[in-house]
């Protein structure tokens, strides 16, 4: 194997070797650099994900609000018509039960 060897003078010799530390601290933080970009990119992730979520939970809400208010007037117009129809039985309770009366004393005056 043919090798070449270089001499190179003590003063550039030290300034290769300062370089070549100074890249590799270089490259070291870029990738320290890179791990934060990559774990910033999974928390905007992970945050977007939450906003949805929460969205989506407020919509639901949204929507079942909105069905128990519509529940809610069905059940208090159902009230209201029972109410009438209620009192709409009362009275003819009171007109037939005054009349059976009525008819039961005729019935009985007519038999004596």
């Amino acid at each position: 194997m043919d090798s070449i060897s270089i001499q190179l003078e003590k003063p550039i010799a030290k300034l290769i070797i300062k370089d070549l530390l100074i890249g590799d601290s270089y490259r070291t933080e870029l990738s320290l650099v890179n791990t934060k970009i990559n774990l910033l990119e999974q928390k905007v992730f992970l945050k977007d994900s939450i906003i949805f979520s929460l969205n989506t939970k407020s919509s639901n809400f949204e929507n079942i609000l909105y069905t128990k208010q519509d529940q809610l007037a069905i059940s208090q117009e159902l009230s209201r018509n029972l109410q009438t129809d209620l009192k709409k039985q009362k009275l003819k309770t009171k007109l037939f039960g005054g009349t059976g009366i009525l008819i039961a004393a005729g019935v009985i005056f007519i038999l004596k």
